[in-house]
């Protein structure tokens, strides 16, 4: 039987499962969670990630809409799509992380509102894990710099009228990431000066995410994965996690499938084995450093 199943992984179904698995790291669901958001085997998506199962379209379609990603983004490239498609990835194949930065400034620039980098500057925007420190740093940013504190989760609940584990359940995570999406907006047009602390799961939507890289000056809080889980279970909340004896690979997944998007903020900050107070004046020294050194309207 073991001969048999390695026969069956061709190199299309190897793709097909790391994508999935990666696409739902991104998420940051479960198997579990997946195959049931999806009203599918659990069974059935565990062996499509491990490149033996014979995936329908129809199962493909239904995990596609609970990962709000296309079928061309699971299946394959979108960027094959059409002629235009293939010219501009011809233009930018091969090149290094850093010219395709570029490239990515650029067309935002291009296509994006128009955000000076001075004014990008001053609004601080948090991003991470749950339990990296982001809503007690960003208050005490904000309580320093006598600014606005903006806690995004709060603004996503305000729009929808109910709390976010009831948005998931009554709408689904596509409306959530709606309302994620229109909770930044609205914060960005409203509050010129802030610091701002976003969901962890913010890096999920492109759209959205690339608006926070346009408009704010975004710090990964980064910490080990044993710390952001005693952490957030200090807090009292073990939601993301309870009940699952797998829940520090869960952990795990999640950061590696987030950290290549994380990586993209404009500094990343360690509170790794950090006091909550050497964490503020570690993080508040360097801002001072990369930021008010650069931009003297900054704050």
């Amino acid at each position: 039987m073991a001969d048999l199943a390695e026969q069956e992984k061709d190199p299309f179904l190897i793709s097909l499962g790391e994508r999935l698995k990666s696409l739902r790291g991104r998420r940051g669901l479960t198997r579990k969670a997946l195959a049931q958001l999806a009203n599918v085997s659990e069974r059935h998506v565990a062996n499509v990630e491990s490149g033996v199962g014979n995936a329908s379209i129809q199962f493909l379609r239904q995990l596609a809409q609970v990962l709000n990603c296309t079928l061309a983004e699971m299946i394959g490239d979108e960027t094959a799509s059409s002629p235009e498609w293939l010219m501009i990835r011809e233009i930018l194949r091969g090149r290094p992380d850093e010219e395709l930065a570029k490239a990515r400034t650029a067309l935002a620039g291009m296509f994006d509102t128009p955000t000076s980098d001075s004014a990008r500057r001053q609004r601080v925007a948090l991003i991470g894990l749950r339990g990296a420190g982001k809503s007690s740093l960003g208050q005490m940013l904000a309580d320093h710099w006598m600014v606005p504190f903006i806690e995004l989760s709060r603004q996503i609940e305000a729009l929808a009228g109910c709390s976010i584990a009831e948005i998931h359940a009554l709408y689904g995570p596509n409306a959530y990431r709606r309302y994620e999406r229109r909770a930044l907006e609205e914060t960005v047009r409203n509050f010129p000066r802030a610091v701002i602390a976003t969901p962890g799961g913010v890096v999920s939507d492109p759209a959205t995410f690339n608006l926070l890289l346009s408009h704010c000056y975004t710090v990964w809080l980064q910490a080990s994965p044993e710390e952001h889980m005693g952490r957030v279970v200090a807090q009292g909340d073990t939601r993301p996690m309870s009940g699952n004896k797998e829940a520090m690979e869960d952990l795990k997944q999640i950061l590696e499938s987030r950290a290549q998007f994380y990586s993209k903020a404009d500094q990343a900050f360690d509170t790794s084995e950090m006091t909550q107070e050497a964490s503020f004046v570690g993080l508040l020294d360097s801002l001072h450093v990369r930021v008010l050194k650069q931009d003297k309207t900054f704050f």
